[in-house]
């Protein structure tokens, strides 16, 4: 008989642990389950694998930070040191891409680690966040799902957690990677990969292991009338990065972006333009601004928030910090 592989889950709360009062309530619900009561609700996870379970917070993902994902951080890194085949995170939706991300840029290893969550509460009819779960074990804790990076799975779906974005509130298949579409598919409980096993061009990696607190990085958004006082107001409330979700392809106006020239020749404070559009790339020459400006590339505000953290934390000078978005992401 063969012996089924150990898949280790990591509860961080979420809709998929949460509760509604009625069975047709979809929004305003709480959480109010454990990763523990969660695997207890799918009894057919004994014949898929031999678990264990540590919960690492329990909350919506709209209050997680940066302590919250180097507690995780620590907690996967010293579970696949150990004897395990897999992981998953069961996590909140509103910021899973952002986890998702930061775990692809520090977790060393080819383990299989997914990340999973819901879209309505386990009240409600129709609950997808048991299906999601049984999903996310089974990828967990297949040969085949090595060194993919973390897997983000709902509705069937399989994406990249480096690519995916959430793109409706509501939506079942609200996580899309519109440019670079889904790694596979869940159907027939089986898993149908498209391709082999693929990282993104000049993937890094990040060594956090010695890190107690990441850098303060802030976003601000583009709006007709934008107040450049803003930036002044960010740096005094303590950020060592800004990263500015632009107009169109990274756009930013030109008052703005005189007082970002000023904040980095005063406090050598980076800014990283990126888009608020749902898609698109900022390219190199529309940030061209002074020393400290820098394309984002291809990501969004919040995925280059976690990357310019990242560079900032490991004291990356300003060419590095250009370099690390340009070599993998088209900045």
């Amino acid at each position: 008989m063969k012996q089924l592989p150990k898949v280790k889950i990591f509860g961080m709360g979420g809709t998929i642990a949460s509760k509604g009062t009625t069975n047709s309530q979809t929004a305003g619900y709480k959480v109010g389950l454990t990763v523990k009561d969660l695997v207890e609700a799918i009894p057919s996870l004994e014949d898929v694998a031999h678990l264990d379970y540590l919960q690492v917070a329990n909350v919506g993902s709209k209050l997680l930070n940066s302590s919250h994902l180097l507690k995780l951080y620590a907690a996967i890194t010293e579970a696949f040191d150990g004897n395990i085949d897999g992981a998953v995170v069961t996590h909140g939706t509103d910021t899973i891409e952002e986890t998702s991300f930061f775990l692809d840029l520090t977790i060393k290893s080819d383990l299989p680690l997914v990340i999973v969550g819901a879209m309505r509460p386990s009240t409600a009819i129709s609950a997808d966040g048991l299906m999601n779960l049984y999903q996310a074990v089974k990828i967990a804790s297949s040969e085949t799902s090595k060194e993919r990076g973390p897997l983000v799975v709902l509705n069937d779906r399989i994406a990249s957690g480096f690519w995916t974005t959430k793109m409706s509130g509501f939506a079942l298949d609200t996580f899309r990677s519109g440019e670079q579409g889904y790694l596979g598919v869940f159907q027939n409980n089986q898993i149908e990969w498209y391709y082999p096993p693929i990282r993104p061009y000049g993937h890094q990696y990040f060594d956090i292991s010695k890190t107690d607190e990441l850098p303060e990085v802030i976003i601000l958004y583009a709006y007709q009338g934008l107040n450049p006082g803003l930036i002044y107001s960010a740096v005094e409330l303590g950020a060592k990065g800004l990263v500015f979700a632009g107009f169109g392809a990274g756009h930013w106006t030109d008052e703005g972006n005189n007082v970002a020239k000023e904040v980095w020749e005063k406090y050598g404070v980076p800014t990283v333009y990126s888009h608020r559009t749902v898609e698109g790339s900022v390219p190199v020459a529309n940030v061209n601004h002074f020393e400290g400006a820098v394309a984002s590339g291809i990501l969004n505000p919040q995925k280059a928030r976690i990357l310019l953290q990242l560079c900032i934390n490991a004291d990356y000078s300003i060419v590095e910090i250009r370099e690390s978005f340009s070599s993998v992401y088209g900045g």
